[in-house]
Order: structure tokens, then C-alpha cells, then sequence
């Protein structure tokens, strides 16, 4: 990864499904919904559903949950399809929800914990990436606790979304955190308004740029940051149709992205 300055689509949750993926040209590496670790381990079918792979886009599946047992299970059991590029632990999700069970950004100082994930991925011999923020407050932002995390575990790569949990997206996310983190030697890749290459450039110390929300209006973004020459975009929304209709993708899915894209 350090050879390459990558690209990344942020998985957003009932947007980023298989379909919007596959049409994401430009983007070097996809990551699907977070999915639950123990609904995994059960077979759940919604799950199993989320991390279904139906193409060859670059694509890591991101868990959510902090039980190794369970996680043991799953990958005992688990056959990469095409496009499979490894596991994302997300250490972000700022929703009350996922927080009150102490997961996602509320993890974030659970080095050892994290750690262990980590290394029973490893031990699968998949690669594994962290999805996280820069703590669950603006206290442990100032700690510091992502360095913590960032020089503790052993990941391939760190994703930093540059903005706490508590902080919303009308808050300017603090890229400037970026270079220390970047000091620890291990790859990291940014994330947070990130939107054009004048942004990039102030970023090419970093292995690469995570790009969420304005995918979501623009999915040919990274293809147009890339300088690589794009279809119409009335092409690529025909084209997600077709494959929503093929994978019968859930019309809420189909209705958000629909929305956003149309208001490019």
C-alpha cells in the first residue's frame, strides 16, 4: 500500500450496497454496511445478504462487534468470493445506538481488544483494516486515544475520519490530526471532507483518501479526481437500476441513492 495512494469509497449505511459499489468507477477499494459479527456467526440471512459479493469491485467486508468466539466461528466457515479484499473492523460508528453497547467509536480504547480481532483475522490469513474516528468525545480526542490505537494494533491500514463521535457533519472535520498520525509509520488513509484535488494534494503523505458522502451525490468522483475520462451520468443511473433489479437490491436503497444522485 505504501507504493500506491489509494482511493476509497466510505461504506454508508442503506446506501453503499453492491449495486452502488459496482458503480463507483475509479474507486481502488469498496467496503460493504457494517454487519454484526454474532448475526454472522448465526448465519443470520440479512447478514450473510450484506456481505454477499456479487462482482469483482474491490471490496472489504466491515464487522461490527467485539466478541472473539463468534468471530472465530464465522471465518471458520467463511470462503472469499471475487472482489474480496479482507475485514474492516469499524471503530467509528458514533450512532447512540451502536455506542450504549460499547462498540464502534466507543471501543476505540480497548487497544488490546481491538488487537486481538485483529490478530484472529490474521490468523485466518485475511487481511484486516480499522475504520475509526478520532475518539467517542471531544476528551478523548485530546487524550489522544486514536494514536493509542493507531501505534497499539497491528492493522494492514487505519482509516481516520478525522471528526469524534459526538461531533455531526456540519462540523469541519480536523484533517490537521492527519500528520501525526501519519508519524506513527503505520498506513493511513484520511477521511472526512475530502472532495477535491486540492484537498488530496495536502494528503499525499498519507497512503489514501476515504470519500463517503460525496460519492453518494457523485459516484463518479474518484474516476474524475483520477483524471480518468467518465460515461454520462444518466448512464450510470440506468446501470445501478439494471443492477438493483437484478440483485433485488431494497427500495429504500434504491430511493436514497436515487434522491441524491439526481440532485447533482
Amino acid at each position: 500500500m505504501k507504493n500506491k495512494f489509494s482511493y476509497m469509497l466510505a461504506p454508508i449505511e442503506s446506501m453503499t450496497d453492491s449495486c452502488f459499489r459496482t458503480i463507483c468507477r475509479g474507486a481502488d477499494l469498496t467496503f460493504t454496511e457494517k454487519v454484526n459479527i454474532e448475526a454472522l456467526a448465526k448465519n443470520n440471512e440479512f447478514a450473510l445478504e450484506k456481505i454477499k459479493l456479487y462482482d469483482n469491485t474491490p471490496c472489504q467486508i466491515q464487522l461490527l462487534g467485539q466478541k472473539e468466539e463468534p468471530l472465530k466461528k464465522f471465518l471458520a466457515n467463511f470462503t472469499p468470493e471475487n472482489g474480496f479484499k479482507g475485514f474492516n473492523l469499524n471503530l467509528g460508528c458514533p450512532d447512540p445506538a451502536v455506542v450504549s453497547k460499547g462498540l464502534g467509536c466507543a471501543m476505540m480504547k480497548r487497544v488490546s481488544k481491538i488487537n486481538r480481532l485483529v490478530h484472529i483475522i490474521k490468523d485466518h490469513n485475511h487481511n484486516v483494516s480499522v475504520k475509526m474516528r478520532l475518539g467517542l468525545n471531544q476528551h478523548e480526542k485530546e487524550k489522544k486515544v486514536y494514536l493509542n490505537l493507531i501505534n497499539g494494533v497491528d492493522a494492514d491500514f487505519f482509516i481516520v475520519h478525522a471528526r469524534h463521535g459526538k461531533q455531526n457533519y456540519s462540523e469541519k472535520a480536523d484533517l490537521s490530526v492527519i500528520k501525526e498520525c501519519i508519524a506513527t509509520g503505520k498506513n493511513i488513509i484520511a477521511n472526512g471532507d475530502i472532495t477535491t484535488k486540492s484537498d488530496i494534494e495536502k494528503l499525499r503523505d498519507c497512503a489514501g483518501i476515504m470519500i463517503g458522502r460525496a460519492a453518494i451525490t457523485n459516484p463518479l468522483i474518484f474516476a474524475e479526481l483520477k483524471g480518468i475520462k467518465t460515461p454520462p451520468i444518466n448512464e450510470i443511473i440506468n446501470e445501478y437500476l439494471e443492477l438493483a433489479k437484478k440483485r433485488n437490491a431494497p427500495q429504500k436503497y434504491q430511493n436514497n441513492i436515487l434522491r441524491r444522485i439526481q440532485q447533482n
